[in-house]
């Protein structure tokens, strides 16, 4: 009995063991297929996965392209700008990040002894860094300058971890100059809606004003692409691959340096501004706004100072007024409201009107500049002399519809199309307007002021250039083109833009010949009011312009002329205000004289002009 009992047991055990056995068996096939799976199956995605962990993408600005003026003259290009990097890869101090940061601080501070300049940065500069830019170099100094660049090579370069840091940075080779069309750059957002969002993106520069703006899509280069790989902690390993960036398209401007510093050395002194537009193709050949400012204070960045100083200035010289200062045209319009009365068959240029110094409308009285008068005068004279009488008469004839008209096809009241960001349209009243804005109806006293350039009528310089050189090529409204051509990287040819006519005018020779022999005579003739702008050897047209504005009791006042020349050939088509003078005849033409002499000294190419 007791043998049956101890068999029982024995095959009890036996039956334990094999069932252990099974399950241990079991478990280490499930195990080994699972690491099958891991290490053989599904290999390729593990090594996918791994590598995005340990992969940074950093995202590498293109150069931006140059910008030239008409002749080649360079006036925005890019420098290389020295600055000193930690590596940290090779500054770090295993297993302690606060002794990683004592030994970067101490090597600062051995460079600052060997290049002679104060740290640039801070403990928290260098803890901001390890905790969000890890992998990236670490900027101690930016634009060393050349004494402190070179100690650097010399007594530096054999410390372990640092190195010279270079990257580009715009400069204006002309610094001030044409500095409102030109514009500035600044330090660029981090593009957004990418398919693959970068890591990192190193620093690069963005058009914030002026052509810098409005062409960055030009001007700014193709990004590359940089792909490192770090350790366990975050630091860089070596480099993977990398894209290289593509550089921007160069921009050939129609402006001319030499005109442009005519334009600015004729307004020195001033507040004020000044356009000279060709007039076969609506080019800009100078576009001046004072007073101006450096380009090169805002690079690589415009201090805090210098900035606060630009806004504070009472004298705006933010502000470009070729295309945002709004002002009322005074005499200068008076060719519009001609046009309009011989367009439309309301006036002749034969006409009469006699000028006793005052013009009586019910029972106001608006006053001729020239207080005794001008007598009996026609059209052409009126012009020569600005005759305020005379236009109230044209502008009471053809009414506020046609000189609306007249002043829109003149492309006035409407933006202009330049490639500037600050471009304002201005504004040409008519009794629609008035009803809307002022809830009142449209009177004839209203259609006296607009008549001379006066009442609600607001332009820009640029626009008044526009109306001189449509008047100058005889009915052919050109868009201003700042921009000629446009070149590619490795290109050496231009792609040229072709320019855009705005409107034409179809107008009858007779009258466009009386306004033109007008503006002629303001400037030819003993008794015009533009006669101090004439220089020898060149017939000039032009009109001078004095317009009112603040409280009447103040008697501020904007000088205007605009002028074009020579007379049979016209090259250039001229707007000038200074923004408080006494007078278009003491103030403006004075200044027109000097841009004409510039225009036409030996410099330009012995031409003179011929009436």
């Amino acid at each position: 009995m007791a043998r049956i009992v101890r068999t029982t047991v024995l095959d009890d055990d036996l039956l334990r063991l094999r069932l252990l056995l099974v399950v241990f068996l079991t478990a280490q096939a499930v195990l080994g297929l699972f690491l099958w799976r891991i290490q053989v199956a599904n290999t390729d995605r593990y090594e996918i996965d791994l590598a995005q962990q340990s992969i940074r993408r950093v995202r590498l600005p293109g150069v931006r392209g140059c910008m030239f003026d008409r002749n080649g003259l360079l006036l925005a290009d890019n420098r290389p700008s020295y600055g000193v990097a930690l590596y940290l890869e090779e500054l770090r101090k295993y297993r302690s990040e606060g002794r990683t940061i004592d030994h970067i601080q101490n090597v600062v501070a051995q460079l600052s002894e060997i290049i002679g300049l104060p740290p640039e940065i801070e403990r928290r500069d260098i803890v901001t860094h390890i905790n969000r830019r890890l992998p990236l170099p670490l900027v101690a100094w930016r634009e060393l300058p050349e004494d402190a660049l070179a100690r650097f090579v010399e007594f530096g370069l054999s410390i372990p971890g640092v190195d010279i840091y270079t990257q580009p940075v715009r400069v204006y080779p002309q610094g001030e100059l044409a500095c409102h069309a030109l514009g500035y750059v600044g330090r660029a957002d981090p593009p957004t809606g990418e398919e693959e969002p970068f890591h990192y993106y190193l620093p690069e520069m963005a058009g914030r004003a002026g052509l810098e703006r409005t062409m960055d899509h030009v001007l700014r280069g193709e990004a590359g692409g940089q792909l490192m790989r770090i350790d366990v902690v975050g630091y860089r390993r070596h480099d993977v691959a990398i894209r290289t960036p593509r550089r921007g398209q160069d921009v050939m401007l129609s402006l001319d340096v030499r005109i442009q510093r005519v334009v600015e050395n004729a307004l020195d002194g001033v507040v004020g501004s000044a356009v000279i537009l060709d007039p076969g193709n609506g080019d800009v050949l100078a576009i001046a706004s004072t007073p101006g400012y450096d380009l090169n204070s805002f690079v690589p960045r415009i201090s805090t100072e210098t900035w606060q100083g630009l806004n504070n200035d009472p004298r705006t010289p933010l502000l470009n007024r070729a295309v945002g200062g709004l002002y009322p045209p005074g005499s200068t319009f008076k060719m519009i409201t001609a046009l309009a009365g011989l367009v439309n068959n309301k006036s002749r240029a034969t006409d009469i009107h006699n000028c006793p110094g005052s013009f009586t409308l019910g029972n106001a009285t608006f006053r001729c500049w020239h207080r005794s008068g001008h007598g009996h005068i026609n059209m052409e004279q009126a012009i020569e002399v600005s005759c305020n009488v005379y236009f109230f008469h044209v502008g009471l004839q053809c009414g506020i519809d046609a000189i609306y008209h007249m002043a829109t096809a003149f492309g006035l009241g409407s933006k202009s199309g330049i490639e500037l960001d600050a471009d304002l349209a201005g504004l040409v009243p008519n009794p629609g307007w008035k009803r809307h804005v002022h809830r009142d109806g449209w009177r004839d006293g209203d259609t006296c002021n607009v008549s001379i350039g006066q009442g609600s009528l607001l332009v820009t310089p640029l626009q008044m250039a526009m109306m001189t050189a449509t008047l100058a090529n005889g009915g052919t409204v050109y868009q201003p083109r700042l921009v000629i051509g446009v070149r590619a990287e490795g290109m050496e040819t231009y792609q040229g833009i072709e320019p855009v006519v705005a409107n034409r005018m179809n107008w009858d020779r007779r009258h466009i010949d009386v306004v033109r022999k007008g503006m002629r005579d303001v400037i030819m003739t003993a008794r015009g009011t533009g006669r101090t702008a004439r220089i020898p050897g060149v017939v000039a047209a032009g009109k001078t312009g004095t317009a009112e504005f603040g409280r009447k009791e103040d008697r501020q006042r904007h000088a205007w002329m605009v002028a074009f020349a020579p007379y049979d050939n016209p090259k250039y088509a001229i707007a000038l205000l200074v923004d408080e003078g006494v007078s278009g005849g003491e103030t403006a033409a004075p200044r027109m004289k000097k841009i004409l002499e510039g225009l036409f000294s030996p410099a330009e190419d012995g031409t003179r002009g011929a009436g």
